[in-house]
């Protein structure tokens, strides 16, 4: 098994891929406040607010 992508310890099953529950937490919380980003173009401002305008 991989290790925990947060501290790099080895992963518990019960938690996989992470090692327990406070990286489990702390990997959501990054996804949450932005600390994780996709690649790709920007999104346009307009296109966010009204979506029946894009069809």
């Amino acid at each position: 098994m991989k290790p925990c992508p947060v501290c790099r310890k080895p992963a518990a099953s019960a938690f996989a891929p992470f090692c327990s529950p406070g990286c489990k937490d702390r990997d959501l919380l990054q996804w949450l406040d932005e600390g994780y980003r996709l690649p790709g173009p920007p999104a346009h401002p307009q296109g966010l607010d009204s979506p029946d305008e894009r069809d």
